[in-house]
């Protein structure tokens, strides 16, 4: 089965919130991604520390590890 990936969109302005995706797997919450305009930080499902990485490192990771698509 494919991902099930959920979002929030605050009502307040982007520039000082950030957008929040629920990830899903099988009915099985896998975590939560919060993007803003300074980074990306996956939250695993029942944790509260999470995992922050800048969007040039993001970039640099999506250059070197993932599969190449077509737009």
């Amino acid at each position: 089965m494919a991902h099930d990936v959920k979002f929030r969109i605050p009502e307040r302005s982007l520039g000082q919130s950030d957008v929040e995706f629920d990830v899903w797997k099988d009915d099985v919450k896998l975590g939560t991604l919060k993007i803003s305009k300074g980074s990306l930080v996956w939250f695993r499902y029942g944790t509260t520390v999470g995992h922050r990485i800048d969007w040039s490192k993001f970039d640099r990771l999506m250059q070197d590890q993932s599969k190449v698509e077509r737009r």
